[in-house]
């Protein structure tokens, strides 16, 4: 696919990240001043709305999250009432996160504000094109590349 010429416009990584920036700088568009939630914080709380009870490395983990922006997120969201720390039954000495009520109303609004706009991005492709964008995805996904 290349001659050698490292042209950001073509290269793989590049394209992927700035496709990811813009689709989720207009979601967080939707639900940014509205619930003066920023991305991280919106992707802290769709996780743990998903699964609660996450440290705040398994919610790193899952959003692909610098530990860092998590953990101001998380502090964010704890100081604001939306995300409440307490321990785990299985572990007394780890702590794990949950929805607060007030996060899990503002999960609950932010929602569907997050699928209508997935919705309309795949309402311009085919069935057969969504299920291979899926297929294509998991297969980037589950690429382990060594630099």
């Amino acid at each position: 696919m290349s001659d050698g010429t490292l042209l950001l416009s073509n290269f793989l990584p590049y394209r992927l990240s700035v496709l990811s920036n813009r689709i989720s700088r207009s979601i967080a568009d939707g639900y940014e001043e509205r619930f003066q939630l920023s991305l991280p914080e919106w992707r802290v709380m769709a996780v743990l709305g998903q699964e609660p009870n996450l440290s705040a490395g398994q919610v790193a983990d899952r959003t692909a999250m610098d530990k860092v922006a998590v953990s101001r997120a998380v502090n964010k969201l704890l100081e604001s009432g939306r995300l409440e720390r307490h321990f785990a039954d299985e572990d007394r000495r780890r702590s794990v996160l949950a929805l607060s009520k007030t996060g899990k109303d503002i999960y609950r609004d932010v929602k569907p504000i997050a699928l209508g706009y997935e919705s309309k991005l795949l309402e311009h492709f085919s069935e057969s094109e969504k299920s291979q964008l899926n297929t294509l995805l998991n297969k980037l996904d589950s690429i382990r590349v060594q630099t």
